[in-house]
């Protein structure tokens, strides 16, 4: 019984920063999301090319999968 704890590829801190990394991606893709017009034959350009869209998500995205490779690389202890 005592091996099977010591052959854990994660611990509990490494699945927490798992968690972090995830919930930061989600929110970088839901922040990316959308852009639908009430209209479909009119293109809102502000709408579709909003700093949120274009700058925050992507840059959210990008730190969530930082933070996911931290969370591999980390030591368990």
């Amino acid at each position: 019984m005592e091996q099977n704890k010591n052959n854990v590829l994660f611990g509990k801190e490494n699945l927490k920063w798992m968690l972090i990394g995830a919930v930061i991606i989600v929110a970088g893709f839901l922040l990316m999301a959308g852009g639908k017009s009430e209209d479909p034959t009119v293109f809102d350009e502000q709408q579709v090319y909003s700093t949120t869209r274009v700058t925050i998500a992507p840059i959210l995205i990008v730190i969530g999968l930082l933070v996911e490779v931290y969370a591999i690389m980390k030591k368990s202890k």
